[in-house]
């Protein structure tokens, strides 16, 4: 029996190197993957602070417009921990195409507050060994290397208790070099105080 224990995570270190069995190289008959299940994760926060000081300094450095910058530095996710819906994936029947998805999603807000990112987090599985095994590197869990992905949003989102904003997240390796990974978020806000529909591109390297 063939282990395949490097797996590099599903989102964050998508980046195609994804897993050896899928790389021309088959596994032996009956040979597990591990981890082989997995589910991504998209939730929302407010991070004024950060936005103000790393991307929207920009618009103004000691005086001079630099906002062409902003656009570079707005399509660049953060990989952080996040102070404290749901795509799920068999990875041992994954193949390479499978890291190519598209996913609607839907956050329900909790309270009323501001929105200045989306937060993707992945949980898995070990659900072939002798007994089920499971971890999150969600912002509610304890801190992993893998930490969050945070994607910095255009607007500010003004939000209240109950309403929701809805979208579409496509994923994909870039095509000039698939060991980077193109992020598509589409979403949309029909609030009380704030009613969007935007399009952002972003690339993970």
């Amino acid at each position: 029996m063939e282990l395949q224990m490097q797996w590099k995570g599903i989102y964050k270190r998508l980046k195609a190197r994804t897993w050896r069995m899928h790389d021309d190289s088959p596994m032996v008959k009956d040979g597990l993957v591990l981890q082989d299940v997995a589910s991504l994760h998209l939730t929302a926060i407010e991070d004024a602070d950060y936005k103000e000081d790393k991307i929207e300094f920009w618009n103004n450095v000691y005086g001079f417009d630099m906002s062409c910058i902003r656009k570079q530095a707005l399509s660049k996710p953060l990989v952080d921990i996040v102070e404290q819906k749901q795509i799920t994936m068999d990875i041992s029947k994954m193949a390479p195409e499978d890291a190519s998805f598209t996913a609607p999603f839907k956050i329900v807000v909790e309270r009323d507050d501001y929105i200045h990112a989306i937060v993707a987090y992945f949980d898995v599985s070990f659900t072939k060994c002798h007994k089920l095994m499971e971890f999150s590197t969600g912002p509610k869990s304890r801190a992993t290397h893998w930490k969050q992905t945070v994607l910095y949003v255009e607007d500010v989102l003004i939000i209240c208790q109950g309403e929701t904003v809805i979208g579409t997240m496509t994923v994909a390796p870039n095509k000039k070099n698939p060991r980077d990974v193109d992020i598509m978020l589409k979403y949309s806000l029909n609030g009380r105080h704030c009613q969007v529909s935007r399009t952002q591109y972003y690339r993970m390297l």
